[in-house]
């Protein structure tokens, strides 16, 4: 059955954040993609993908047959994560559609082969909960991708959640759950005001900082706050006053600064060494 006018639009709708907080829905793309949120157990509301006939199997997919996907055979099985992900991972039916209603549906300017819809969740961030463990907090990032390269971060580093300010890039933007690789699906992440949540922190709260102490001479914390400023004006003034410590990775060059993403590698990298010490 061909989309209807209303579903098109529904989904056109979602490329704006007001859509998506008024429908409680995103959109994602991509084969890779939505395998990684599949695999990471995400719960999809509906996910589209190109009639077969549109769109052939790799060869490697195709060797599998209907052993592995005996219903149909869909370019989302097709993706480098180990062995192919099973279309049966994902909880609901997908939905075959032409190549014209997925040009007309995505997002992109090349559009994909597989299209997913998720639910909007909104987690409040427990009382006390950055006191325990290690926290990325976001101030002001408005580039979606270093949001979600910050996320990825966070997941490979084993943080135990990140906060981000309300004026960062929105969480549920595609080009941040693009850039995290999956890992949107595998962090905690939460929406907050931040100099509202660090006023009553115990844990130090590290700022990133160029005049700030070198961060190799950090000593282990187990349980710590780092906040990473946006991309152009770093901290914020509301969040300044609760940093207790300004830290920064020596610079032997000339650069002028270093990405966020690249930033928070190497801090988080260092306060997991020390505390291994």
């Amino acid at each position: 059955m061909p989309l209807s006018k209303a579903d098109l639009q529904r989904l056109r709708s979602l490329r704006e954040k007001k859509h998506r907080e008024e429908l409680g829905l995103f959109v994602v793309e991509g084969p890779k993609v939505v395998a990684e949120l599949l695999a990471a157990g995400f719960p999809f509301e509906a996910i589209y993908v190109v009639k077969d006939g549109d769109a052939a199997p790799s060869p490697r997919l195709a060797a599998e047959g209907g052993r592995r996907f005996p219903h149909r055979r869909h370019p989302i099985a097709d993706v480098e994560i180990g062995d192919h992900l099973p279309i049966q991972s994902a909880k609901v039916e997908p939905i075959e559609i032409t190549p014209d209603e997925m040009a007309r549906a995505s997002h992109f300017p090349t559009p994909s082969t597989v299209l997913a819809v998720g639910k909007l969740t909104h987690t409040p961030l427990a009382p006390g909960a950055l006191d325990r463990g290690l926290t990325l907090a976001l101030d002001g990032v408005q580039d979606a991708g270093n949001v979600g390269t910050l996320l990825r971060i966070a997941d490979w580093f084993g943080l135990d959640r990140v906060v981000l300010s309300p004026d960062c890039a929105d969480l549920f933007h595609q080009k941040v759950i693009n850039a995290s690789m999956g890992s949107f699906a595998r962090v905690r992440a939460h929406t907050a005001d931040l100099a509202a949540v660090l006023a009553g922190v115990k844990v130090p709260v590290l700022g990133c900082d160029l005049q700030g102490d070198d961060v190799h001479a950090l000593p282990a914390l187990r349980d710590a706050v780092i906040v990473i400023g946006s991309e152009g004006s770093g901290l914020s003034a509301a969040v300044k006053p609760h940093v207790t410590h300004y830290v920064t990775i020596p610079r032997y060059g000339g650069a002028e600064s270093l990405n966020a993403g690249i930033a928070a590698a190497i801090v988080c990298d260092n306060l997991r060494r020390s505390a291994k010490a």
